[in-house]
């Protein structure tokens, strides 16, 4: 049997026990207060690293605010963006007119057709309209499409006087600038289709004005030509500038030698081959062969149109690979000026005041 005094002791380590794991158990509880101090520590550093959402919103506005040239570049795509959706609409609508016209010309030739109808129609100085005695739809349709041509030609030559005036951007102007090669583009493929319809009218110029039938070359301007009138007006130039175009213009004139030469010799062959051999009365076999020879030699003429007016697409493009962005606008805006005066000049020609008989 245990004595009092041991009995006492022994109770006294049971309690101390008892104290010690309570006290230890409600240190590691989840809720107890060294989580709190592990935690708030932890993230204190973290909002000083990424900062408070108010803060780091008004840093991530103050980084993505764009500057003055990115708004400056912006406002540039919105205004070319419209100014090619405005083009694209002008184009809707003048296909829309041809559609229209060509509509009204093929009923007008139908009934031409008919027996005991007179169809009359205008060409030449007074305007580019139906000429007068021709049922060949594919160069009645050139003519309606050269009209357009013509004013769309007036209306580039206007917008591109305009924004030189205003200094717009070098991106801008170089718009404009390309719209209008592409412009001299689509003059040249339709002269292509005009001429597999009647080359003979397509080199007759009965399509232009009379005076500017009056420098025609197979078929159109002669490169060299616009150069010597476009080189004064483009100063100043460069060098470099001054000997590219001296060059380009020696080229021009040595194609155009060649064309030419060809040309005649092609009108020494025609010729030859319809002058007959009978000094009697022409034999019939005979007359069938040399027009048929004729006709052979004849199909290599439209090829000598497509060859000019290759030579003067490329001499347009040329010029614009020497020139400036801005020395180019003022030579388009030159070409645009002094074509409208050829038909202005023509239309007074045609409208002087004549003697009396």
């Amino acid at each position: 049997m245990n004595s009092p005094v041991a009995q006492f002791a022994i109770s006294g380590r049971m309690g101390l026990y008892e104290a010690s794991h309570n006290h230890w158990g409600q240190s590691f509880k989840p809720e107890s207060s060294l989580t709190s101090m592990i935690l708030e520590p932890d993230q204190k550093v973290e909002d000083s690293l990424h900062g408070t959402p108010e803060t780091s919103k008004s840093s991530d506005q103050e980084t993505n605010k764009p500057n003055d040239k990115v708004l400056r570049r912006l406002a540039q795509n919105r205004e070319a963006a419209r100014k090619s959706r405005l083009r694209k609409k002008a184009y809707v609508q003048q296909l829309e007119s041809s559609r229209l016209k060509l509509t009204q010309l093929e009923q007008e030739l139908e009934r031409a057709r008919q027996p005991g109808v007179h169809f009359s129609g205008s060409c030449g100085d007074s305007n580019h309209g139906i000429p007068g005695a021709s049922t060949n739809t594919g160069i009645a349709m050139f003519e309606m499409n050269y009209n357009n041509w013509v004013e769309g030609q007036n209306r580039q030559t206007r917008e591109l006087r305009a924004a030189c005036q205003a200094h717009v951007t070098d991106l801008e102007l170089r718009m404009l600038v390309e719209t209008g090669l592409a412009h001299y583009d689509d003059l040249f493929s339709m002269k292509a289709l005009a001429a597999k319809s009647d080359v003979f009218y397509l080199l007759s110029g009965m399509w232009r004005t009379s005076a500017e039938r009056f420098f025609l070359w197979i078929g159109g301007f002669r490169p060299s030509e616009l150069l010597k009138i476009l080189r004064p007006q483009l100063y100043p130039l460069a060098e470099n500038q001054v000997l590219a175009i001296c060059s380009l213009e020696q080229s021009s004139l040595q194609a155009e030698d060649a064309l030419s030469q060809g040309m005649e010799k092609l009108q020494e062959t025609l010729a030859e081959a319809l002058v007959s051999t009978s000094v009697g009365s022409p034999n019939v076999a005979d007359y069938m062969g040399q027009m048929a020879s004729a006709m052979d030699k004849l199909e290599g003429l439209a090829n000598f149109v497509l060859q000019a007016d290759n030579l003067r697409q490329q001499t347009l493009q040329r010029m614009y690979r020497i020139l400036t962005v801005r020395q180019s606008a003022r030579g388009l805006l030159v070409l645009g000026d002094y074509f409208q005066r050829l038909r202005a000049l023509s239309s007074l020609w045609t409208a002087r005041p004549r003697e009396p008989a």
